[in-house]
C-alpha cells in the first residue's frame, strides 16, 4: 500500500477519501483554491497545499500545480475523486509519465471511454446493445439535424465528453433543436473543453441503471450489483438507492454480465459504473449509455449493501493488488437511498444559491451516513458545484430505508444557506417514489406540486405561516436592544403605558428580482405574560416560545414553540437583518420589509429591467442597444455552480442597454440589461424599480 496519497479534489468526496486513507495508516493530502483555504477537507487531512486562486482552471484544474504539490509532499499516488481532473486522460498520462500512480484506469481507457462516440462503438463490437442513434465524430449542426429527423422526435442530444447531465438537452420538436445545440455546445465546452455532440433516441419512460465493477491488474474482473438512479432532473440525479426494484434476479445477472463484458473490453483497471437505459415497460431489455471511469456521488449505497470500501478497494488495486473478493461472494444485504443536497432554491427554479453556513447539524444514528464536506462557518460561494453533502440510510427493506431517511432529512439542520432538504423530503415521501415506480420523468411531472407544499405537503409539514410565526415570536420576545441605556419604547415586547400594544412586522423572504410580496405578522403579550400571534391581520392564536437553553446574544438557538396547543422545535441563527429559522429540515430566510417598499412587488414583473436571479458568472450575451425583443426573448445568460440560467426580457420594446460582458462576475439581483418598454401600455409605471430594501 503507498504510505502518501494525494486527494485532487475538495468538498464532500475529498473528505470521504481522506476517511478511507486514515483508516488504512495512509498520510493524506489535500490540496485547496484561496476559496477553500477554511474548508473541512483541508483541516482534516494530515497535510495541505494551496494551489491557486479561487477560479478552478488557476486551481483544481490546474494539471501542473496539482502535480508539484504531488512532488513536494512525497505523495507516491493520486485519487482524483469525481468531477475536475476524474475523467481526464492528459491528468492520467500527466501522473503516470511523472511517476505518480493515478487511482484508475488507464490514459488510454480513460479517453476511450470518455468519448462517448468511440465508448458507443466499442461496446456495441463486444455485443452489448447500445441506444439507437448516430454517433459519428465531428458531426456539424446540420449533420445533428439531419441525424434528428432521421431518428425520429424525440431525440437526447449529448456531449460526447464528459458526464453528469452537463451538456445534455431533451429536444422534442424540430424548432427547438437549434437553441438547444447551441446551448449544448457552450456547456460541454466550458464544462469538458470539448463541445462535440451526438444525439440518440429518447426512450420513453425510462429508468436509468447503472452497475457498478471493479478490475484489477491480473484480470479480475467483477460487478456489485446495479444501482436505480431514475429520480432526476434535467439529467442531473437526485436520490438513488441499491439495489434496484425494477430488475428481479435473471435480469440483474444479465445486466451485471454485460457490465463486465464492457469493462473487460477495454481492459479496465479499477472502480468504474456502467450505465444503461431500461424502459419501465420492458424491464427485460436494457441498452448500454455510457461508462464513467471513476468513483460515483451514489457509490455509498453500493458500500453499504454489500459491506465493500471502494475506495479502499480502488487504493489496493492501484497498489497493484489483485481484488480480496470474487463474483460469487458478492452479496447484497438489505437496501440503501442516498439524497443529494444542493445548495440550491427549489421554489425559485432550483437556482443556485450561497452563504455562510450559521447552523450545521447532520444527521447519524443507526443505518445513516453523512458524506460532507460542510461545517459551521463555511462559505458556500458560486465557484464551485452547488453539491454540499449526501445523507445516505440503509435498512433492512427499501420501506425501511425510505422511512429512515426521511427521519434523516428531518433530522438535518442548515441555516445560512437556501438547500433542497424540504423538497427531498417531499421527493421520497411522493406514493410514485414509495411504490417504486420511478422513472427519469417523475420529478418533472410532478414538480409543482413537490415545490409547492400546497400541492404536496408532507404530514405535519411546517409551512411558511408558521415560520413567519416564529420570526414574530423571536422579534417580540428575543429581539432585545442592547446597550448603555435602552428606551423601553423601543424593546419589541408591546410595552406601553396602557394596555400593551401588538409589535407588527411587514416581512418579506430576501434575494429574487422584485422581491416578493410582504406579510404581516404581529405579537402580542398580555399583561399575564401570555402571547398571542397574528398574521395579515386574521384572528389571534394563543402562543408560547421556550428557549432550549436560553439563548446568548448573537448566537444560534433552538426555541419550543407552541402556537394552538400545537409544539414543534425550532432552529433559529440571524444574519444582518435576516432572520434564519427552521424545523423538520425545512427553512426560511425572513427580514422585515420597510414601509417604503411595501408595494406590490408582482408589479415588478413588468419591468423593463432584467436582474440576475442568482449570483454567477455572465458566459453569453444575447442582445444588444437598440434591439428590438419581445417578452421572453433571450438577453444574458448567468452561469453559477456548473448551471445557466438564461435571463429574459419581461416586456416587450427595445433593448436601452446591456450593463455585462462575458465573463463578468454578477451578484443576485444585479441589473444586467435595461428595456424600454414598448409605447402601448403593457409596462406598468407604478412597478417596483428594485428588490426589497432589508
Amino acid at each position: 500500500m503507498f504510505h502518501t496519497v494525494l486527494v485532487a479534489n475538495r468538498g464532500e468526496i475529498a473528505v470521504r477519501v481522506i476517511r478511507t486513507l486514515r483508516e488504512l495508516g495512509v498520510r493524506s493530502v489535500a490540496v485547496f483554491s484561496d476559496a477553500d483555504a477554511g474548508a473541512r477537507h483541508v483541516t482534516e487531512a494530515d497535510v495541505a497545499v494551496r494551489l491557486g486562486p479561487a477560479r478552478a482552471l488557476d486551481s483544481y484544474l490546474n494539471i501542473e500545480r496539482v502535480l508539484a504539490a504531488a512532488a513536494a509532499t512525497g505523495a507516491q499516488a493520486v485519487h482524483p475523486g469525481y468531477g475536475f481532473l476524474a475523467e481526464n486522460p492528459v491528468f492520467a498520462q500527466a501522473c503516470a509519465d511523472a511517476g505518480v500512480v493515478f487511482v484508475g484506469p488507464s490514459a488510454r481507457v480513460v479517453e476511450l471511454m470518455g468519448n462517448k462516440i468511440a465508448a458507443k462503438r466499442t461496446v456495441a463490437a463486444a455485443g452489448v446493445p447500445v441506444v439507437p442513434g448516430r454517433v459519428e465524430p465531428g458531426m456539424s449542426d446540420a449533420d445533428l439535424v439531419a441525424a434528428s429527423t432521421e431518428i425520429g422526435y424525440p431525440v437526447l442530444v449529448k456531449p460526447a465528453a464528459g458526464g453528469g447531465g452537463k451538456g445534455m438537452r431533451l429536444v422534442r420538436e424540430p424548432a427547438a433543436l437549434a437553441e438547444a445545440l447551441r446551448s449544448a455546445r457552450r456547456e460541454a465546452a466550458a464544462s469538458f473543453g470539448d463541445d462535440t455532440l451526438f444525439v440518440e433516441r429518447f426512450v420513453d419512460t425510462p429508468r436509468h441503471i447503472e452497475v457498478q465493477i471493479l478490475a484489477d491488474t491480473h484480470g479480475n474482473v467483477i460487478h456489485l450489483g446495479e444501482r436505480e438512479c431514475s429520480l432526476q432532473r434535467r439529467h442531473q440525479k437526485i436520490v438513488e438507492e441499491a439495489p434496484s426494484v425494477l430488475l428481479d434476479a435473471a435480469t440483474r445477472a444479465r445486466i451485471g454480465g454485460a457490465a463486465v463484458d464492457v469493462a473487460a473490453a477495454v481492459g479496465y483497471v479499477g472502480a468504474g459504473t456502467v450505465e444503461f437505459v431500461v424502459g419501465t415497460d420492458r424491464p427485460d431489455e436494457f441498452f448500454f449509455m455510457e461508462m464513467n471511469t471513476r468513483l460515483q456521488v451514489e457509490h455509498p449505497v453500493t458500500e453499504l449493501v454489500t459491506g465493500v470500501d471502494l475506495v479502499a478497494e480502488q487504493l489496493r488495486v492501484a497498489a497493484g493488488e489483485p481484488l480480496r473478493i470474487t463474483q460469487d461472494e458478492v452479496r447484497l444485504t438489505g437496501h440503501a437511498v442516498e439524497a443529494r443536497v444542493y445548495a440550491e432554491d427549489p421554489a425559485r427554479g432550483f437556482l443556485p444559491t450561497g452563504g455562510d453556513v450559521l447552523v450545521l447539524r447532520e444527521p447519524t444514528g443507526a443505518g445513516v451516513r453523512t458524506d460532507s464536506g460542510l461545517r459551521a462557518g463555511t462559505e458556500v460561494a458560486a465557484t464551485y458545484d452547488p453539491m454540499l453533502a449526501k445523507i445516505v440510510a440503509w435498512a433492512p427493506d427499501r420501506a425501511g430505508a425510505l422511512a429512515r431517511l426521511d427521519a434523516a432529512l428531518a433530522g438535518t439542520t442548515l441555516l445560512g444557506v437556501t438547500t433542497n432538504i424540504g423538497f427531498l423530503r417531499r421527493l421520497i415521501g411522493h406514493p410514485d417514489t414509495r411504490s417504486g415506480r420511478l422513472d427519469t420523468g417523475l420529478v418533472e411531472r410532478h414538480l409543482e406540486a413537490l415545490t409547492d407544499p400546497a400541492g404536496h405537503a408532507l404530514p405535519g409539514e411546517p409551512t411558511a405561516d408558521d415560520a413567519l410565526e416564529v420570526f414574530g415570536l423571536v422579534g417580540a420576545v428575543g429581539m432585545v436592544p442592547t446597550g448603555s441605556v435602552v428606551d423601553p419604547w423601543d424593546v419589541p415586547s408591546g410595552w406601553r403605558l396602557g394596555e400593551r400594544a401588538w409589535s407588527r412586522w411587514s416581512v418579506a423572504a430576501p434575494g429574487g428580482a422584485g422581491g416578493s410580496p410582504a406579510r404581516e405578522v404581529a405579537v402580542q403579550r398580555a399583561a399575564d405574560g401570555r402571547l398571542l400571534v397574528r398574521l395579515d391581520g386574521g384572528g389571534p392564536r394563543a402562543a408560547e416560545l421556550d428557549w432550549l437553553p436560553a439563548p446568548t446574544p448573537g448566537q444560534p438557538a433552538d426555541a419550543l414553540v407552541t402556537v394552538d396547543g400545537r409544539t414543534r422545535r425550532w432552529q433559529v441563527a440571524a444574519s444582518g437583518s435576516t432572520i434564519w429559522v427552521g424545523a423538520d429540515g425545512f427553512t426560511w430566510a425572513l427580514a422585515e420589509r420597510r414601509a417604503e417598499s411595501g408595494a406590490d412587488a408582482a408589479a415588478g414583473e413588468h419591468s423593463g429591467e432584467a436582474r440576475s436571479p442568482m449570483p454567477g458568472t455572465v458566459v453569453d450575451v444575447r442582445a444588444a442597444p437598440g434591439d428590438v425583443v419581445e417578452p421572453g426573448a433571450p438577453l444574458v445568460v448567468v452561469e453559477a455552480m456548473k448551471m445557466e440560467h438564461t435571463v429574459v426580457a419581461a416586456v416587450a420594446g427595445q433593448v436601452k442597454d446591456v450593463l455585462v460582458r462575458v465573463g463578468d462576475s454578477v451578484a443576485l439581483d444585479a441589473l444586467l440589461a435595461v428595456v424600454e418598454p414598448a409605447p402601448d401600455g403593457t409596462a406598468d409605471e407604478a412597478a417596483d424599480s428594485g428588490p426589497p430594501r432589508l
